[in-house]
């Protein structure tokens, strides 16, 4: 059984956070890292497969990813699962249920995970004294449906090989910013199932479509996952322009 362990002791300090080392992120102001510090109450680690949060349940807790991966995902009655987006570290999770009191999808960890912890019942204190984080979480919620935007149009317009060239672009330069890719290449925990559990495909149709890809030497298939090799042929079959180069807010 896939496990999940909670300690109160701070291994990452929010004054000493390995986030701040990206240059892709905002750095908080002294004021803001004392309250974080209040509101933090320890970290999470997750092993690879957990549920760190269930479709349905009421989570009195919200939470940063500081290393590792994850996914959204909602299921059908029958067991199909439709994953809806990629989490990484600097994402802010939970907050769905934090605001609406029920979480209206789950998210499971793809590999091991380490994730900051924050008291649900202390957000009022932040969108009251603190407007700039209060802003800061409305940024991130905005973005996240943007990117749930694209993934959509993905999805429902872009063909098989479109909509798979941009999810490894797409997935590529979000663990760009955060640190992940090295000598230009980027290992991801993915199996061809979670492919197309994201794209809306068949198991049969997403491997002739990855396939296609690796012809084209965009990515290679590992025992471990997934390799992606060539960033540029991704972008240019997919016909996606990429992230914007703003710096991102985080918690």
């Amino acid at each position: 059984m896939k496990t999940t362990k909670t300690s109160a002791a701070r291994q990452y300090p929010c004054d000493k956070c390995p986030l701040q080392e990206f240059p892709h992120f905002q750095r908080h102001i002294k004021e803001e890292i004392s309250f974080l510090t209040d509101f933090k109450t320890g970290e999470l680690v997750a092993d690879a497969g957990t549920t760190v949060l269930v479709e349905g349940a009421n989570s009195a807790h919200l939470f940063t990813v500081l290393s590792g991966w994850g996914f959204r995902y909602k299921t059908l009655e029958d067991g199909r699962r439709q994953i809806l987006n990629y989490v990484l570290p600097g994402d802010l999770i939970g907050l769905q249920g934090s605001v609406m009191r029920e979480m209206q999808h789950s998210i499971e960890a793809l590999s091991p995970m380490i994730l900051c912890v924050f008291q649900r019942d202390k957000l009022a204190n932040l969108f009251r004294n603190y407007p700039e984080l209060a802003y800061d979480i409305t940024w991130i919620a905005s973005r996240e449906e943007q990117m749930l935007d694209e993934i959509l149009l993905s999805v429902g317009r872009r063909t098989a090989l479109e909509r798979a060239a941009y999810l490894f672009a797409f997935v590529f330069q979000r663990a760009k910013s955060v640190g992940m890719v090295r000598s230009n290449k980027l290992m991801v925990p993915l199996t061809q199932q979670h492919v197309a559990d994201t794209l809306g495909l068949s198991i049969v149709h997403t491997n002739k479509t990855l396939k296609k890809l690796a012809a084209r030497n965009a990515l290679r298939w590992l025992d471990r996952g997934c390799e992606i090799l060539e960033e540029d042929v991704l972008l240019d079959i997919s016909g996606w322009q990429g992230l914007p180069g703003t710096l991102r807010p985080y918690i």
